[in-house]
């Protein structure tokens, strides 16, 4: 997962169904175009309930919809909320991860591009990003053959890869969705845990180059 380079690179530690990250993905894209050359951005898949198999509880609902409430204040990006009122939903986010990695290693150069349609798809839109023909949709958007994605996506390559990134993740100490880790050839160090702006960003990424 990491990788030696003279140009400094951030981790940015993620979820596609991850509201905050979802707030949090349009800092790193503005981040990126403007240290462009400077910095490299690396996306990392963090474990967020994949592979869950019981139905959201009440509970679990009224704290998602409480945090994507404060997401939206925060950022006023759009949300479906009717997405609540499904009673039986499984919140398995180990799909929409695997799309990513997918796309990650078909077409690196759009990894925050695919993200953030990942993330659109999802709260914006209220697609269901546990069911494979909407992951095969967003691949095609970038121009990637259903076959191709497909093959990919059902690999039990991909689906190895993927859950040595989450244990890569965890042993990193990334305990929230965002996290900003700079990595330099003197190690990776934590930049920012949570959301916040980008001027925040840039202050914590300057004090630690």
């Amino acid at each position: 997962m990491l990788q030696s380079s003279n140009t400094p690179t951030i981790l940015y530690v993620t979820n596609p169904m991850c509201s905050w990250c979802y707030g949090f993905t349009q800092v790193v894209r503005r981040l990126a175009a403007l240290w462009r050359g400077r910095l490299q951005v690396q996306v990392q898949l963090g474990n967020l309930q994949a592979y869950a198999t019981e139905p959201l509880q009440r509970e679990e609902r009224e704290r998602l919809a409480t945090s994507w409430h404060w997401v939206q204040q925060r950022t006023h990006l759009p949300f479906d909320f009717r997405f609540f009122l499904q009673k039986h939903y499984v919140f398995d986010t180990e799909p929409a991860c695997r799309a990513l990695l997918c796309m990650r290693l078909l077409r690196p150069v759009l990894t925050l591009e695919v993200l953030r349609a990942l993330h659109s798809a999802f709260f914006a839109d209220g697609l269901d990003l546990t069911d494979t023909a909407v992951l095969t949709n967003i691949a095609r958007m970038f121009g990637v053959s259903e076959n191709l994605f497909l093959t990919l996506f059902e690999s039990e390559e991909v689906m190895q890869q993927l859950d040595e990134e989450f244990e890569a993740v965890a042993r990193l100490g990334a305990t929230n969705f965002p996290s900003v880790f700079l990595q330099t050839r003197q190690g990776v160090e934590l930049v920012s845990k949570g959301f916040c702006q980008l001027d925040e960003l840039e202050q914590r990424l300057l004090s630690h180059l």
